[in-house]
């Protein structure tokens, strides 16, 4: 974790005040976490793309869409057709902002 946080500071030192950028930073961020969120806890149940779809009633490309850092689209309705099918819950929080 060590190297993410000395990542994070370096990415803070060179984006500044801009509120803008942070704003864009923010967001591409919070995509990334989803989508890895959403790999590992496939993988975490050793299902493929496939067999997940096969579990929530969609195409496997939608899937590999889902776990691709640069999608913009996850919905909350999508997120909780994958939590329940793998016996989970989607638990949302508000955090102050930094």
């Amino acid at each position: 974790m060590a190297k993410t946080r000395d990542a994070l500071k370096i990415l803070d030192s060179l984006v500044g005040d801009d509120p803008e950028l942070r704003q864009m930073i923010a967001e591409e961020t919070l995509n990334a976490q989803i989508a890895h969120m959403i790999y590992d806890i496939r993988t975490q149940a050793g299902l493929t793309q496939q067999e997940l779809a096969d579990l929530i009633g969609t195409k496997q490309p939608v899937i590999a869409r889902l776990e691709d850092a640069d999608y913009e689209g996850h919905s909350l309705s999508m997120l909780k057709r994958i939590a329940e099918a793998l016996h989970k819950r989607v638990k949302i929080q508000l955090v102050p902002a930094e």
